[in-house]
C-alpha cells in the first residue's frame, strides 16, 4: 500500500509499492473504472454513490490545443438547468473517487464535471509506478490546464442542461492548486473549494521546481475573483502549516475578507480520499458540509 503524504506524489524514498494489482482489463469507457491503483488502501471501504435519479456520461469536447478533451459528467435527471461544479482530479485523474465525487454533487442538485487533464500523455489511474505518474501530472502545464478549465466553462455553457452562470469549482491535491488558480483567473466562476492544494513552493524545491509551478496560489491573493474555501490538513508533509499561514496572511494584505481556509487537527493529506490509508472520515464530513453550504449560498 502506498500512503501519499504529498501534493504531487512521493518523493522516490517515500516510495513503497503494494503487491496488490487491479488488471488494465478494469477500464471501462474513457475512464478507469477502479480505484487509482497506486494509492488504494488494502483496508479502504470507500464510498459509493448510486445513480439513481441521475445522468451520467463520458463525453468529449475541443480544448484550445485542439485535443478532443475526455470529461465524465453526473448531473441530475430533467431539463435544469442545473449550477455547475467542476471537479478537478488529483494526481491520478478521473478514476472512480473522482467519479463517485460528481456523483455525490449531482445528488446535490449539481451538474459536475470532470475533465481529464492527464491523458494528452496517458492516463495515470491503472499505474502504480509513482515515477510515471510524476511525468504525467508534470507534462500537464499551467496554460494547458487553464485552456483545459476554459473549454469546460464553453462546452457547460451551450448545454441546455447547464447554468452557465452558476459556476462552482472544487479540486483535491493536485487539482486544490487549479482551483486557486482557476479563480484568479476566470471572472465567470463563483465560488473554489480547495482540498489540500499546494499553496507556496516546498523549502526543497530546486529553483526550477519553484518556476515550473507558477503561478503560485499565495502568489495569486489579489487576483482572485471568486471566494475560495481551502480545506488543509495539519500534518500534511508537503503542505506545512507555514505555507498555510503565508497563504492567510496574502489573503489578508490583499483585503480579501471572503476566502478562508480551515484546518483540520490531525489530518494528512489527502485527508477526503475515501479509497486512501490518509482518510479521516471526521474531517472528511465537515469539509464536504462546509462545501455544500459555500456552494448552496453562492451558485443556488
Amino acid at each position: 500500500m502506498t500512503v501519499l503524504i504529498r501534493p504531487e506524489g512521493q518523493t522516490a524514498e517515500d516510495l513503497k509499492f503494494s503487491r496488490r494489482t487491479l488488471g488494465v482489463g478494469a477500464v471501462g469507457g474513457l475512464f478507469f473504472s477502479q480505484y487509482a491503483v497506486a494509492a488504494l488502501a488494502q483496508s479502504a471501504e470507500p464510498v459509493v454513490t448510486d445513480s439513481q435519479g441521475l445522468t451520467t456520461a463520458d463525453v468529449t469536447y475541443p480544448a484550445p490545443d485542439g485535443f478532443a478533451l475526455p470529461a465524465y459528467v453526473a448531473r441530475p435527471e430533467g431539463d435544469g438547468p442545473y449550477p455547475v461544479v467542476i471537479v478537478v482530479s488529483e494526481i491520478f485523474g478521473v478514476h472512480a473517487y473522482i467519479q463517485d465525487i460528481c456523483r455525490r454533487l449531482a445528488k446535490q442538485g449539481y451538474a459536475a464535471i470532470a475533465p481529464a487533464f492527464f491523458v494528452r500523455v496517458e492516463d495515470p489511474a491503472p499505474l502504480s509506478d509513482m515515477t510515471r505518474i510524476r511525468q504525467i501530472v508534470g507534462a500537464a502545464k499551467y496554460e494547458q490546464v487553464m485552456g483545459d478549465v476554459s473549454a469546460t466553462l464553453d462546452w457547460a455553457s451551450g448545454q441546455l442542461w447547464a447554468n452557465g452562470d452558476k459556476v462552482g469549482i472544487t479540486g483535491y491535491c493536485w487539482g486544490g492548486k487549479v482551483v486557486w488558480q482557476a479563480c484568479a483567473r476566470f471572472p465567470v466562476i463563483d465560488q473554489g473549494v480547495a482540498w489540500y492544494g499546494q499553496l507556496a513552493p516546498s523549502a526543497t524545491a530546486t529553483p526550477e521546481q519553484a518556476s515550473a509551478g507558477t503561478p503560485w496560489p499565495v502568489d495569486l491573493a489579489d487576483d482572485l475573483k471568486c471566494p475560495v474555501l481551502g480545506l488543509y490538513g495539519e500534518l500534511d508533509q508537503g503542505i506545512p502549516q507555514t505555507a498555510v499561514e503565508a497563504m492567510r496572511a496574502a489573503l489578508r494584505s490583499a483585503g480579501n475578507t471572503t476566502s478562508e481556509i480551515v484546518v483540520y487537527p490531525g489530518a494528512q493529506h489527502g485527508f477526503h480520499a475515501d479509497y486512501r490509508a490518509s482518510y479521516k472520515a471526521d474531517a472528511a464530513a465537515d469539509g464536504w458540509s462546509k462545501l455544500l453550504k459555500v456552494f448552496e449560498a453562492k451558485l443556488k
